[in-house]
């Protein structure tokens, strides 16, 4: 074996691990969007785990954030909730923030 397949074979595990992680973090936060707003629409907390599991699979629709933007921002308006566009992808910046640190802090503890 070459070192050059096996640079190309450490290289590729890096990508794999890079993605799982993107992965990961995509997923958390979209579950804490979820929560956020289930709390903006006064949802039990069973509703809240149900609603923030569909958002999660909400993000299976298409490539991108948008699915996922669509969503809330259809539920929360559908809700009665005085929000607008800006406001919940505010919230998913934050939340996207969020959800990398927590698995960052627990990856390293």
């Amino acid at each position: 074996m070459s070192m050059f397949d096996d640079r190309e074979r450490s290289h590729e595990a890096a990508f794999a691990r890079e993605e799982e992680m993107a992965f990961r973090i995509t997923a958390r936060r979209n579950r804490l969007l979820g929560q956020w707003a289930a709390a903006q629409m006064g949802l039990t907390p069973e509703e809240t785990d149900a609603y923030a599991k569909s958002v999660v699979q909400a993000d299976f629709e298409e490539a991108g954030d948008e699915d996922v933007v669509r969503k809330l921002f259809g539920d929360l308006t559908a809700a009665g909730v005085d929000i607008d566009d800006a406001s919940v992808r505010r919230a998913l910046a934050e939340k996207m923030i969020e959800a990398r640190r927590q698995l960052f802090q627990s990856e390293q503890g």
